[in-house]
């Protein structure tokens, strides 16, 4: 299995350009959340605590996380289960009110569809397609490009932003 630093190096191959980069600062934490809202569907029941899709999507994803770096996986973690907990705010507003809960997936959908689209415009000005096209992998790695570009962006983690640099090239105006 590939590292961490061998992942984030090939998903930077295909966001060196600083517009792209920040789109996917907005773009791929709309994602992230517009997925946990979409999958916040119940499934079962365990000792009284209704486990929904999404659960066991930020399980999965927190596992992998964890075992590609525990620090950022951790951070992750909390990143993902602060999602959730809005989800369930959000979901709970709607089961409460007249309003069909329909119209609760029709809105995750609408971030969906807009973050995808700030994304695109990225990828225009990158002048290249994004990185989940040539391997699915980067649609669980897009999450941590952001996190570990923000953590960069003060200070964090200078040895690993030096050998991605080193590996992927400079960023771009």
């Amino acid at each position: 299995m590939k590292s961490l630093e061998s992942h984030l190096i090939q998903y930077a191959l295909y966001h060196r350009d600083n517009r792209n980069i920040r789109t996917h600062l907005l773009g791929v934490p709309l994602i992230v959340l517009s997925v946990i809202l979409l999958t916040f569907i119940p499934l079962f029941v365990i000792s009284g605590i209704q486990v929904m899709l999404s659960d066991l999507l930020i399980t999965a994803a927190s596992l992998y996380y964890v075992y590609l770096s525990p620090r950022l996986g951790v951070i992750m973690l909390c990143m993902l289960v602060l999602g959730n907990l809005l989800a369930m705010q959000l979901y709970m507003q709607f089961i409460h009110t007249t309003t069909p809960v329909s119209i609760f997936y029709f809105s995750g959908l609408g971030v969906f569809l807009f973050g995808w689209v700030v994304q695109f415009i990225g990828h225009y000005y990158e002048g290249k397609k994004p990185a989940f096209v040539d391997d699915l992998i980067g649609l669980l790695i897009g999450p941590l490009f952001v996190l570990v570009e923000i953590l960069f962006k003060f200070g964090f983690m200078k040895g690993l932003e030096q050998s991605i640099v080193a590996q992927a090239g400079p960023y771009r105006n």
